[in-house]
């Protein structure tokens, strides 16, 4: 990898060189890196592009990393990968997008990632999205993420934008067996007049399921942001979404929680908070010794953390 391929690398997954254990590293519209293990199969699609993953039952303590990095102005793509998780795996999955434009053409990136996680199993995901480049070409990414739960299965999402990413539709797709569970932990902040959209839907179909979708954005200059959750209760489960943002300058964001129980022990609460940061807290900290930006660079770090 040359030293544009390893700052991005470090941007969206936290790693410096090659990681260990299994891994696919894109860059460009092609594979530059890949390595399975023993029970971790990575292969490539002959129908499409992107992976399938397969991860053996009973998988502890292992990982896989999958970030891509685009850094050629006017590419455009969009990738297939799949994730087979077997029953009683326990693993953690490193995903994320870079794009580094210094063009005039907009560059794209269009994952589309569904996971089949299998009974009893845990999934953490980490999925960090992130732009940058002085061209005036367009940064888009545009993720999907799929889920299909089965019984007694687990999977936290976290996900992160807080950079250079000019356009984003985020969709997220749902449905848990009996006791599954799924936590969502998204944090988006946008500038200038980068548009952000969270799409999230929620099929709570199997007894005693739940799920808990939690938002927090900041939105500054004359950027946009929707949030829209939607928890469906088709059995005695419980679900939360929750959307706090912070506004600021000439920004506008726009929160559409909603719930819909379709069964009687159908347990499901929503929250939406969206305002300004206090002037108070701005005063607090100023009197520490810090600049009005200092302060308020300080609050939204403690607020996204």
């Amino acid at each position: 990898m040359d030293e544009l391929q390893r700052h991005m690398l470090e941007q969206v997954s936290g790693i410096h060189e090659i990681p260990e254990g299994a891994y696919n590293i894109r860059s460009d519209g092609k594979s530059i890196g890949r390595n399975s293990t023993a029970n971790i199969q990575i292969d490539t699609k002959t129908d499409k592009p992107g992976i399938d993953i397969h991860i053996k039952p009973g998988t502890v303590h292992e990982s896989v990393h999958i970030p891509v990095i685009l850094s050629q102005t006017g590419l455009t793509e969009t990738v297939y990968n799949d994730f087979f998780v077997g029953d009683n795996a326990d693993v953690t999955i490193v995903a994320g997008c870079g794009i580094h434009n210094c063009g005039e053409q907009k560059s794209e990136h269009d994952g589309i990632h569904t996971f089949y996680i299998g009974k009893n199993a845990k999934v953490k995901y980490i999925e960090k999205h992130y732009g940058e480049g002085d061209g005036t070409g367009e940064r888009v990414l545009n993720p999907q993420t799929i889920v299909h739960i089965d019984e007694g299965g687990y999977m936290e999402m976290d996900t992160v934008q807080i950079k250079g990413v000019d356009s984003t539709v985020r969709v997220t797709r749902a449905d848990l067996k009996e006791d599954a569970k799924l936590i969502i932990r998204e944090k988006i902040m946008t500038h200038g007049n980068q548009t952000a959209k969270t799409d999230f839907s929620v099929d709570l179909n199997g007894s005693g399921c739940g799920a808990d979708v939690v938002s927090r954005s900041v939105a500054k200059d004359h950027s946009r942001q929707q949030f829209i959750s939607k928890i469906n209760g088709n059995s005695n489960c419980t679900g939360h979404t929750e959307c706090d943002a912070i506004i600021m300058d000439g920004a506008s964001v726009s929160a559409t929680p909603e719930l819909t129980a379709n069964h009687i022990d159908a347990s499901l609460i929503h929250e939406a908070a969206i305002g300004k940061i206090a002037g108070e807290q701005i005063i607090k900290l100023m009197t520490f010794g810090l600049t009005e930006e200092e302060a308020e660079a300080q609050i939204i770090n403690g607020f996204l953390k």
